[in-house]
């Protein structure tokens, strides 16, 4: 009921946001995601395609390549600046680093919408993205189920300066000292940087260092692949506890092997096709919600083939990609 409750909340935000951004010249407007590798930002990017079809606009979706890379993302916002476009759709690397060339878009009278993770100052016109802190509680609350309110848990982080991993990791950390307060975090320093690679080697350090493990909790795509690597070769996959965040094909097998306990899905089509809609609304004028909620789920292999669940996990990303 819960989770029809969500999409029928997501289908009435997209009817207010249906108005036409048709002119005499297409508007144009840039997306500029995290990363572009990831299935997650995939996803981001065919939701933002098929607002684009809709409603009759330009999207020109460019970022780079690794969710670390600062720098690159900086120089694509410059560049989309300089060129003038109509609105910028962005999932801000850095919370702080990216406030600067917002401000610069700010000034020439361009719109900024921001998706997935907030920025530090709230300069734009509205927020289009999952409740992450909420996120990171209830992954919290179903490793307190599974380990029955006692252990040794781990939290993998993901990246500094990421706001929204930050806040899933803040939920988790608070949300087991609220449901289990017996549980001990053994380590919540670690970061497991922006490649699978990098998390499984500080996967496999960590275990070394935590040989009686519990549970696991990894706060993104990356991050969870790396641990169930690092579980798999040194044996122990399926025997610790590991939820993790988001959802990639390696990840639902992972699942239906029983070497990951659950996966905390946000709604990341959702994120691109509101975010561009959101951005047609304040080019007309219109008023949007200073922030937009698309949603946090649990996916396990109980409800792995839920209806509802699989229209979120998986997206038609080949019909609007043209893959």
């Amino acid at each position: 009921m819960r989770l029809n409750n969500a999409i029928f909340h997501i289908a009435v935000i997209t009817m207010t946001l249906f108005a036409s951004c048709q002119k005499e010249q297409k508007i144009e407007i840039a997306v500029i995601p995290k990363g572009t590798t990831q299935v997650y930002w995939k996803s981001v990017h065919a939701g933002a395609e098929k607002a684009a079809q809709e409603l009759s606009v330009n999207v020109i979706w460019q970022g780079p390549q690794k969710e670390d890379d600062r720098e690159m993302q900086i120089n694509v916002m410059q560049n989309f600046i300089s060129r003038g476009v109509d609105a910028i759709v962005l999932a801000p690397l850095d919370e702080v680093a990216l406030v600067r060339p917002v401000k610069s878009a700010l000034k020439r009278n361009i719109k900024v919408i921001i998706i997935d993770s907030d920025l530090s100052e709230s300069i734009y016109s509205t927020f289009v993205a999952t409740d992450n802190y909420a996120g990171g509680k209830l992954a919290a609350k179903y490793m307190a189920k599974l380990l029955n309110g006692k252990g040794n848990v781990l939290v993998l982080r993901f990246s500094e300066g990421s706001a929204s991993t930050t806040k899933r990791e803040m939920g988790f950390l608070e949300g087991i000292a609220e449901y289990a307060p017996e549980i001990h975090i053994v380590s919540k320093d670690q970061f497991g940087g922006v490649i699978a690679e990098s998390a499984m080697q500080v996967g496999q350090n960590l275990l070394n260092r935590f040989p009686d493990l519990d549970g696991i909790f990894c706060p993104n795509e990356s991050t969870t692949f790396g641990f169930l690597r690092a579980l798999q070769i040194a044996g122990k996959a399926g025997q610790v506890k590991l939820i993790g965040f988001d959802a990639s094909d390696p990840l639902i097998e992972g699942l239906k092997a029983k070497e990951i306990h659950g996966l905390v899905v946000q709604n990341p089509f959702q994120i691109g096709y509101l975010g561009v809609k959101s951005a047609c609304a304040v080019l007309n004028g219109e008023k949007v919600e200073p922030r937009i909620d698309t949603g946090v789920h649990l996916l396990t292999l109980e409800n792995l083939d839920d209806p509802d669940m699989k229209e979120i996990v998986f997206p038609d990303i080949k019909k609007w990609l043209n893959e």
